[in-house]
């Protein structure tokens, strides 16, 4: 094997993991004509995280104004306080023991049945409880919206082409429609939407949700500190409501990027000794 073998596989491998996670995007809606802005994302890239911050106003945002309509049927409430979630306590290993999922999974009417006498009923949510649908079906869900059926957001960053930005740009794409455009009745018009024509009013505007300064604990037994809350204007509520939803469709991402990580520097290592072990074995063998 030669060294400039060796080097391409190198090469190779490298630019293999550092695709790891990086969101695809398009540079043009589809049919919508409109270009799409990149936006930064602290997510993407090799080394990219999360912001715990911004996630935690994003779960405030999907529950005042997103949950009237969108579900998130894939996630359980425990999974608000896990490692790298938007409310992880490393006091509260366990996410089911932690106060703030405790509250927020309380603050949901989950249905379920009555073990006397097996009648259906309502009653407040538990950590292990998964969050509930908005509708019973999808018919009571376009009824109650034109004739659409709300997607669910669990996984929404990635089911569209252009996950996060495309997102982002959907709820920032609202504008008055162009005057030689004629828009049908119970639309909107939005510049990132296939057909410009969509279903869903504006879902956001400047000041809709009231952020409040946030209480973190401090790691590793250190003293909690107060972040304080960025104003709510419409960019910045999609922005953080984008953050929560892209961490709700992959949720194990920082794990999976430093398993990547570490699986390349193994095989890098493994390269270089498959390398000297080569050169050692023939070292007296012309060729």
């Amino acid at each position: 094997m030669s060294i400039k073998l060796m080097k391409s596989l190198c090469v190779g491998a490298l630019l293999a993991v550092s695709g790891l996670g990086v969101a695809s995007v398009a540079s043009a809606s589809e049919d919508g004509g409109h270009k799409m802005e990149h936006q930064k994302w602290g997510f993407n890239g090799m080394f990219g995280t999360y912001d715990a911050d911004a996630m935690a106003r994003g779960y405030q945002v999907y529950r005042e104004v997103c949950a009237s309509c969108h579900a998130l049927e894939h996630l359980s409430f425990r999974h608000l306080g896990d490692k790298g979630g938007p409310f992880y306590n490393p006091e509260f290993p366990n996410p089911s023991d932690n106060p703030d999922v405790k509250a927020f999974a309380q603050d949901w009417s989950v249905p379920d049945i009555d073990q006397d006498n097996g009648d259906p009923i309502d009653r407040p949510g538990i950590p292990a409880d998964k969050f509930p649908a908005i509708f019973p079906n999808a018919i009571a869900a376009a009824a109650s919206n034109g004739g659409a059926v709300p997607p669910d957001l669990s996984l929404i960053t990635k089911a569209r082409t252009g996950g996060a930005d495309y997102v982002y740009a959907l709820l920032t794409g609202y504008h008055e429609a162009p005057h030689d455009v004629d828009m049908a009745e119970g639309t909107h018009y939005n510049t990132m939407f296939p057909g410009n024509q969509i279903k869903m009013a504006p879902p956001l505007f400047d000041g809709l949700v009231e952020y409040a300064a946030r209480t973190v604990p401090g790691e590793h037994g250190g003293e909690a500190h107060t972040i304080a809350a960025p104003e709510a204007t419409a960019e910045q509520m999609a922005r953080d409501v984008v953050e929560f939803l892209t961490w709700a469709g992959d949720p194990k991402m920082e794990v999976r990027k430093k398993l990547g990580f570490a699986t390349f520097l193994y095989l890098f290592i493994f390269s270089l000794l498959l390398f000297a072990t080569y050169k050692q074995v023939w070292k007296g063998v012309k060729h």
